[in-house]
């Protein structure tokens, strides 16, 4: 079975550079250990993309196509497929007290945000300090390099459902599965989270994403429980029509039960007029 286009495929990589062997990224916890890029906050395990979404770098994503399920495969990618070709005119000088003013001292190899005056803030690392000058390169760290990907394919998920469970897996990967409710039509997806513990903000993101991924996959129509504009609202205003709902709902309970007492009431009278009209129809009867 071969890989494509919008196929949900869960697969495990290690990237490295082909010039220096150097591991930058990968999914299997060992291996980030023992490269030295571990990190306890990142989730390790396969991951679960679709394939042609973007989900990879645009490389990998083009060569995942024509792959065989459940095989490993090495990928090499050269610099304009990867992380780009080195620009030198992303090589920029500074004055020294452009950084010392910012409480920066700069020496070379350090990581740098430099903010523009139109706002932008832009990552490089410091290739220089001479001078009174900082030479900064704001190219990507592995701009000009080769890469290597070491991918295993484990599988092709074509059940609807699983799908969608493994698309909110990469988007919303903390999420609490037990209080997620998923519904999956011919062109519509409906989400439940229900209550989750997770920041709002989080959420938010997740969906926005979760949305791109599901109309990529062909789906159409896309509702989210709660939805983006619920999670936006500030606390007091989700506390406000919570307040409301609950006297909504407390009113139309008494109405109800009103009702019923006067259905009950109805039926008392009634009762009551049929036996005192029962007497004198068995007088007229007797006459």
């Amino acid at each position: 079975m071969k890989v494509a286009k919008k196929d949900v495929i869960r697969l495990h990589y290690t990237g490295k550079i082909e010039e220096t062997g150097e591991i930058f990224d990968t999914t299997y916890e060992d291996v980030a250990k023992e490269a030295g890029i571990y990190s306890e906050k990142g989730i390790y395990g396969p991951v679960s993309i679709a394939v042609g979404a973007g989900h990879v770098i645009k490389g990998l994503d083009e060569a995942l196509e024509g792959l065989e399920v459940g095989k490993k495969h090495v990928i090499k990618l050269p610099p304009e497929k990867a992380f780009g070709k080195r620009d030198p005119k992303l090589i920029k000088t500074f004055t020294i007290g452009q950084f010392r003013r910012q409480g920066i001292y700069p020496f070379p190899g350090l990581d740098v945000e430099i903010e523009t005056e139109s706002g932008k803030k832009l990552k490089g690392r410091v290739m220089s300090v001479s001078s009174g000058r900082v030479r900064v390169d704001f190219n990507h760290p592995y701009a000009g390099k080769t890469v290597v990907y070491e991918v295993e394919i484990l599988e092709k998920i074509d059940d609807p459902i699983e799908k969608v469970k493994a698309l909110i897996e990469l988007r919303i990967p903390r999420i609490d599965f037990e209080k997620v409710q998923i519904e999956v039509g011919e062109n519509d997806v409906k989400i439940d989270f229900g209550e989750q513990t997770i920041d709002p903000r989080t959420l938010v993101l997740g969906e926005i994403l979760l949305e791109s991924d599901l109309r990529f996959l062909g789906y159409e129509k896309i509702e989210f429980k709660p939805s983006v504009e619920e999670l936006l609202k500030p606390p007091e205003a989700r506390i406000e029509e919570e307040v409301e709902e609950e006297v909504k709902e407390e009113t139309k309970e008494e109405a109800e039960g009103t009702t019923e007492t006067v259905k009950e009431e109805t039926t008392k009278e009634e009762k009551i007029q049929e036996q005192e009209e029962k007497p004198e129809e068995s007088e007229e009867n007797k006459g």
